[in-house]
């Protein structure tokens, strides 16, 4: 074995020209030995399923076989490396065996004796062994029979009935009789005839439009496949950037939930307008805040005047008290005005400055009051005073003076609830709401609302690009839907049918129809030289010569069932006459031969093997009980089947006469005494054939070199 299986360059042997034992444990190559034989003389087998076809890794299957000529000059040599090569060497000693034979009778496994447990037709198997075929030649004439009584059956199913082509060509011959005496078909001849000529030169032009038609639809093929393509590609596209459009969308609506709805439309102009409105809201609220400051000192200082004037006790007190209030009153004449001369000046100056005419009447209304404030002063400061009645004059000018700037508290302070109500007024109308009456606030969202415009536009830009791009692609994708259309125009087919599957269709049809049309211009072709021949002879009608064509095919028909017919009555004759001169010379020399080996190797418990009136094997025991091989046990079945093996092979002498009968195992299913009784059936084949015995039980080993001494043994 070059390389074969788990073994390269492995030599077994050698082996003597009778009975061999092979022993060898487990796992040794027994078995690799016996398909090593197997496929070197007949092919090695094919990987099939989880089949073991030995083929080593990486390596060609390889081995050699070595065959010891009969006059003893030397030996022959049969290798094979691959089955395509074949047998090389001396291929004759595989020449007078096939692989199936081979397997049937020469390859002995205890596996392809168990096989016969589950089948009856042991004499299938029996003929298998001396001709190769698969099948029992019993069945062979069963299955001759039913054909033959196809041929005569009246079944309506059965074409090749001889009864029913005879009925078919009695009514044929009754058509022929009532169509010959219809001389109106020779007219029809006779136009058809005249009709052909145009015909096949308007068939020649169907096929020429026909072959400019196929050429122009493969070109629209190809035109169509690379515009689906390019329509595919820029509907991905389109996909992606209505993808990004949604994306921008809601990354936009993000956005904007984080901002007042009122500040996303409001534009840079009206922006402008917003903050001279809240300037100009500034400045009043500026004045009013002024007033009540104002306001609020002057009620302040006369409350104190009065309560100060409420709490003198005597005229020390009230002349303390005078003074003090002079000197208040000196303090608050020169403070006061000169207070409000420098808020008023700067004030004054910057609306100038800013041109801002609340800014500035407010500066020129804050220096008036100082001037007044000064002039007042004076005025109550060298006002001559009074000591006596004076004083609760004084009093009540004062509680007169602290009413009259409480009421101007009040009406500053409400002056400026009033305004700050218009100022959230006003907000709200601006849109500014959510300022509610705040303008710092009011100027932040104004910012925010400066933001909200710049992100708006920078949206707007990117979503005019975006859409822009997708616009020019749907262009695009519409001018390739077009030019699509217009293709399947051309192909003479509606959008939504147009597929490349439907043009390749249309051209299949287009093609089959071009071949129709040339075979039917070859039948005109033909067709016109046999109406003009035969309107020359006889001016025949065309029905008429059909029901003779029918009639010749008919009479063919029969003609070709009845030689079958014949054929199959003379296959029968010859099976029968094989089968009953197989009977009378073969048959009892294998069984007789079977029924001493399977007596042998039974101890004579069984006695005679047979084939039943209808070709079922069977076996006799020594009280004249027959059975059939299903009700056999194992071990029995095993050596019957063994037992006709061993009779063929010694009668079948012309069969692989050179191959060796390798036997893989086959006595492990024996008891003691059937195996010794079996070993000797070995041995009396070893008389006449090469056998090899393989084995890994030591005992088996033992009962062989009982039954032949002269055995030869090789140990793997």
């Amino acid at each position: 074995m070059d390389a074969f299986g788990a073994f390269s360059n492995r030599l077994i042997g050698p082996f003597g020209p009778g009975m061999n034992v092979v022993f060898g444990r487990n796992e040794a190559g027994k078995t690799t030995f016996a398909q090593f034989v197997g496929g070197v003389l007949f092919g090695w087998e094919e990987a099939r399923g989880q089949r073991n076809t030995y083929k080593p890794d990486n390596a060609e299957r390889a081995g050699t076989l070595f065959f010891a000529n009969e006059d003893g000059t030397g030996d022959s040599q049969a290798s094979r490396i691959r089955n395509a090569d074949g047998l090389q060497g001396d291929t004759s000693v595989a020449d007078d065996i096939d692989r199936e034979t081979y397997r049937t009778m020469f390859s002995l496994t205890s596996d392809e004796l168990r096989q016969l447990r589950n089948t009856t037709d042991v004499t299938a198997k029996l003929l298998t062994a001396g001709s190769g075929t698969g099948a029992s030649p019993a069945h062979a004439l069963t299955a001759l029979q039913e054909r033959l009584a196809q041929f005569t059956s009246r079944a309506a199913a059965s074409e090749k009935s001889l009864v029913k082509l005879e009925s078919e060509q009695d009514e044929l011959r009754r058509r022929i009789a009532a169509e010959s005496d219809r001389v109106e078909r020779l007219k029809r001849e006779d136009r058809e005839f005249a009709e052909l000529k145009p015909q096949r030169d308007e068939l020649l032009a169907k096929i020429g439009d026909l072959n400019t038609a196929i050429e122009t639809l493969k070109a629209n093929r190809k035109t169509l496949e690379k515009t689906e393509a390019d329509e595919v590609e820029l509907q991905e596209k389109i996909a992606d950037l209505r993808a990004q459009e949604e994306s921008l969308r809601c990354e936009h609506r993000l956005a904007q939930r984080e901002h007042p709805e009122e500040l996303a439309g409001i534009t840079a102009t009206e922006e402008r307008h917003l903050r001279d409105r809240i300037e100009a809201l500034a400045v009043q609220e500026a004045k009013t805040e002024h007033a009540v400051d104002l306001a609020r000192d002057n009620y302040a200082t006369s409350r104190a005047a009065y309560e100060a004037m409420l709490e003198t006790q005597d005229e020390q007190n009230e002349a303390i008290r005078a003074r003090r209030q002079q000197r208040v009153q000196i303090g608050l004449s020169v403070a006061l005005p000169v207070a409000f001369m420098f808020a008023g000046i700067p004030l004054f100056m910057h609306g100038r400055e800013i041109t801002s005419l609340s800014f500035t009447a407010l500066g020129f209304f804050l220096v008036l009051v100082a001037v007044v404030l000064a002039a007042a002063s004076l005025i109550m400061l060298f006002k001559p005073g009074r000591k006596g009645d004076e004083r609760s004059q004084r009093v009540q000018d004062r509680h007169w003076v602290m009413l009259q700037d409480k009421k101007k508290l009040e009406a500053c302070l409400a002056e400026q609830e009033h305004q700050r109500q218009a100022v959230q007024d006003d907000l709200a109308a601006m849109g500014l709401s959510e300022a509610k009456d705040s303008l710092r606030h009011a100027r932040a969202l104004l910012d925010e609302a400066k933001d909200v415009r710049a992100e708006n536009a920078l949206y707007m830009q990117r979503k005019q690009a975006l859409v822009s791009r997708r616009t020019a692609l749907e262009e695009s994708l519409e001018k390739a839907s077009e030019m699509r259309e217009s293709l399947y125009a051309e192909v003479g087919m509606r959008r939504e049918r147009g597929t490349l599957e439907a043009v390749d269709a249309f051209i299949a049809r287009k093609t089959r129809q071009r071949e129709g049309l040339m075979e039917t211009s070859e039948h005109l072709n033909r067709r016109y030289g046999e109406l003009r021949q035969l309107l020359s002879q006889a001016k025949g009608e065309r029905s008429f010569d059909e029901l003779k064509l029918e009639a010749q095919q008919l009479k063919t028909r029969r003609d070709e069932a009845a030689m079958e017919f014949a054929k199959l009555l003379l296959a029968r004759h010859m099976l029968e006459a094989a089968i009953a001169s197989w009977e009378s010379k073969s048959q009892p020399e294998v069984y007789a031969r079977a029924s001493e080996l399977l007596s042998l190797m039974t101890d004579g418990k069984w006695v005679k093997v047979s084939m039943s009136a209808d070709g079922r094997l069977q076996v006799t025991d020594a009280l004249r009980t027959v059975r059939e091989p299903v009700h056999l046990s194992l071990g029995t079945c095993q050596q019957l089947y063994l037992a006709l093996r061993i009779a063929l092979l010694v009668t079948a002498d012309n069969v692989g006469r050179a191959v060796p009968i390798i036997a893989d195992d086959i006595l492990v299913n024996f008891d003691s005494q059937r195996r010794a009784g079996a070993a000797k059936a070995l041995a009396q084949l070893a008389r006449h054939r090469q056998v090899i015995l393989l084995t890994c039980h030591e005992e088996i080993v033992e009962t062989m070199r009982v039954a032949d001494p002269g055995l030869t043994e090789v140990v793997l």
